[in-house]
């Protein structure tokens, strides 16, 4: 009785907005009692020692967010595209985030297919990404990631 309540309390903000965007925040990505373990938005201690820093894989994804239509700020990493518009990127929390070593853990990346193109000078400053988020894992050279949006808009970012 006691995991069928604790579902349907997070159930049901869900099925509240539904036809709504979820905005969302990169906490919101951790599960609940996983959540101690991180601190977001910050950028996380570099070894100088000469190794090289591995991804720390600590945490998991929320799947109840599978499916979801959600609106998330971020930070872009172009993968694939052209001069003009970006197709696949990654979306992180901070800025130099994948680009500097080592990246989040897989549930602070989310890998975006944008299909109709993001334009490109519209990604160097964090902007929200809207469409249907995935929990899917995806292992990709720069980093493990643990989920997956089609976008589908983008905004300009306002921290109001």
């Amino acid at each position: 009785m006691k995991k069928w309540l604790i579902a349907l309390c997070c159930w049901l903000p869900l099925l509240a907005q539904a036809g709504d965007v979820l905005k969302l925040d990169w906490l919101d990505l951790i599960p609940e009692k996983e959540r101690a373990q991180f601190t977001p938005n910050t950028m996380p201690l570099q070894n100088h020692d000469g190794d090289a820093a591995k991804q720390s894989m600590i945490g998991g994804v929320r799947d109840e967010l599978n499916g979801s239509k959600v609106k998330i700020p971020g930070f872009v990493i172009p993968l694939e595209g052209n001069d003009k518009v970006v197709t696949e990127f990654l979306l992180v929390p901070y800025f130099g985030a994948c680009i500097h070593v080592p990246p989040p853990p897989p549930n602070q990346i989310i890998y975006v297919k944008f299909e109709k193109g993001a334009p490109i000078q519209e990604l160097w400053d964090v902007v929200y990404v809207i469409g249907t988020l995935q929990t899917q894992h995806i292992s990709h050279d720069i980093a493990e990631v643990g989920y997956l949006l089609q976008g589908t808009a983008l905004e300009e970012y306002d921290d109001m």
